[in-house]
């Protein structure tokens, strides 16, 4: 005996299969007008919402480390900070390296220009004066045979008496060189009566531009040829701080 004729579409034949709360769907995905079933008061209801494509982090720390990085529209937005941070260190101010800041305990001194020049021999010191007060003070190296005053050519002292500085040479065989007014008149008219040259050239100078013995020798001993010698940056020193016509005594 036939049954009624079967309205329902083959396509949406659907078999349920009761206690197993499964839901089976034809390949063309027609679902409307079912509701999922469940033997079980307690199962989850089947859904047919397409999973998400990345998976929900488990903690905290999961999301952090999988989240991607965000990234700026614009490029000169993103690089703007590290700009900022390259602008910051090169406009810093400089700390000292204790960190306590620069020191403003005293003001600096002053940069005072000489009115005469001192030269002790005894102290191998050179001082630059200004109304009679020391103003500054610099080591100095003498001539190979430094003691007593300069009489001759060659006997390769350093003279004493009152002279001036008469000329500057920027271009000498040492770095930089004043010379002083030896010989004076009394010196030419001494060693005339003894019938012999008086010498000249008399310095103020810095190092040799081309050294012909260690750093050492010109460091720690009398070296010069009767010249009065200082180290390059003192040198720089005194050059700045005299002019042409100022008086030099040089004492024993």
């Amino acid at each position: 005996m036939k049954g009624p004729k079967n309205r329902i579409r083959p396509a949406l034949l659907v078999l349920l299969i009761v206690g197993s709360g499964a839901l089976c769907v034809p390949a063309d995905g027609y679902t409307q007008g079912f509701s999922s079933v469940s033997s079980s008061p307690s199962a989850a209801p089947v859904t047919t919402q397409a999973a998400p494509a990345t998976a929900v982090p488990t903690s905290v720390d999961e999301g952090a480390a999988s989240a991607p990085e965000a990234v700026a529209a614009d490029p000169a937005e993103a690089a703007a900070p590290v700009q900022l941070a390259a602008l910051e260190r090169t406009t810093a101010q400089p700390q000292n390296v204790g960190g306590a800041g620069p020191d403003t305990s005293s003001p600096p001194r002053p940069f005072e220009q000489a009115d005469k020049v001192l030269v002790d021999k005894s102290d191998r010191k050179l001082y630059l004066m200004r109304h009679d007060r020391v103003v500054a003070e610099y080591p100095v190296k003498l001539g190979l045979n430094p003691y007593g005053h300069k009489q001759q050519e060659g006997d390769f002292r350093t003279p004493e008496g009152r002279y001036t500085l008469n000329r500057r040479n920027p271009r000498s065989e040492f770095f930089l060189a004043i010379q002083v007014s030896y010989p004076s008149r009394e010196d030419a008219a001494w060693a005339k009566e003894n019938g012999w040259s008086p010498g000249g050239l008399i310095m103020i100078h810095g190092q040799p531009n081309v050294p012909k013995r260690p750093a050492d020798f010109y460091a720690n001993r009398d070296w010069t040829d009767g010249c009065i010698a200082l180290s390059n940056a003192d040198m720089v020193d005194v050059w700045l701080r005299t002019s042409v016509g100022l008086p030099i005594e040089i004492r024993p």
